[in-house]
């Protein structure tokens, strides 16, 4: 028997649009950057992507190596979309990147026009897709040239393989350039997905401004800063945690003071009746141009606690002060 996602779906979901496209986004989305490869649970990832859609939650957010090995989360997230959301096509947004190391040798890796094509081919046949809803340039190449890495981007949304077209981590020069780069082509910039939190609060020196100017959107990854804001390095580092395990965080920077000011925002959060992890994404929603905020679920349970965070979504001046003083 198929499975039928609830009718109600949409009954408590917002949105927010894009930039100045057409397109409307959920504030909160769903990435697959951890939790969904080969080491990890199928069944438990299968229940968060059901549970999150059933939730509102339409935008799920992919990139060529995620998952262990690399790939496999675009392959297990493909096995599900055919047996669970194959009749819910059109009310998905997909996205996937290219950029980083994928696969041996000089073309696996980077901006250029060889890799982000052929790793888009690839993409497509381990979700089994005609075409993604948004094709990332996942990291400025310096050592090629801009409008190779953004004319692979127009050459993929012209041949309909992606209906749009964004960036990831770029700072503000290089995002007008490419913005620049694609008007030119009449090819609009979809999105940008830079890293925001509480604790990293580098977009707000002159990225949002820009991206506010040029009408792009913003998705913003790491919202709870790789799991450092919750309440899980409290007491020391645990061993199944991303810190110990992963190369994404450096368990050295999760120094004293660090904690220190985590366990000053959780008190915020407790004041506020929400949690942590529910404070910190509803901290990056509280400013209109951040389009979305890409979490992560290890569980449906996590899901649900991340996913309540736009139950309060507003911060007064006092509390604005408060996490000022706290994080900057």
């Amino acid at each position: 028997m198929n499975w039928i996602s609830d009718d109600q779906r949409y009954e408590n979901a917002e949105f927010r649009r894009c930039g100045r496209s057409g397109l409307d986004l959920p504030l909160i989305s769903l990435g697959l950057w951890h939790n969904f490869g080969d080491v990890d649970s199928y069944a438990t990832g299968r229940s968060i992507l059901r549970r999150a859609f059933d939730r509102g939650v339409t935008h799920f957010d992919l990139a060529n190596n995620y998952g262990t090995p690399y790939g496999s989360a675009e392959r297990n997230f493909g096995r599900i979309l055919a047996e669970d959301f194959a009749a819910y096509r059109d009310e998905l947004i997909i996205s996937t990147k290219a950029g980083w190391d994928m696969w041996p040798g000089p073309y696996g890796n980077g901006g250029s026009r060889k890799y982000l094509l052929a790793s888009l081919d690839q993409s497509l046949r381990r979700m089994g897709l005609a075409y993604v809803d948004v094709f990332y340039s996942h990291r400025p190449t310096p050592d090629v040239p801009l409008e190779e890495t953004i004319g692979a981007l127009i050459h993929a949304h012209r041949q309909g393989k992606a209906l749009y077209v964004g960036i990831s981590s770029y700072n503000a020069e290089d995002t007008r350039r490419a913005e620049n780069i694609l008007k030119q082509e009449g090819v609009p910039l979809l999105v940008h997905q830079p890293s925001y939190s509480l604790l990293n609060r580098e977009i707000e020196v002159d990225l949002l401004q820009t991206l506010d100017e040029l009408g792009v959107g913003c998705a913003v990854f790491s919202p709870l800063a790789q799991g450092v804001l919750t309440e899980k390095y409290l007491a020391g580092i645990p061993e199944d945690s991303r810190a110990e395990r992963s190369r994404f965080l450096d368990k050295d920077s999760i120094t004293d003071k660090q904690i220190g000011k985590v366990r000053s925002l959780l008190a915020l959060a407790r004041q506020r009746g929400q949690t942590l992890p529910q404070m910190a994404v509803a901290w990056t929603l509280r400013d209109p141009r951040v389009t979305t905020a890409i979490i992560g679920a290890r569980n449906v349970q996590q899901l649900d606690d991340t996913l309540d965070a736009i139950k309060n979504i507003t911060f007064s001046s006092e509390e604005e002060k408060l996490i000022n003083r706290i994080t900057i």
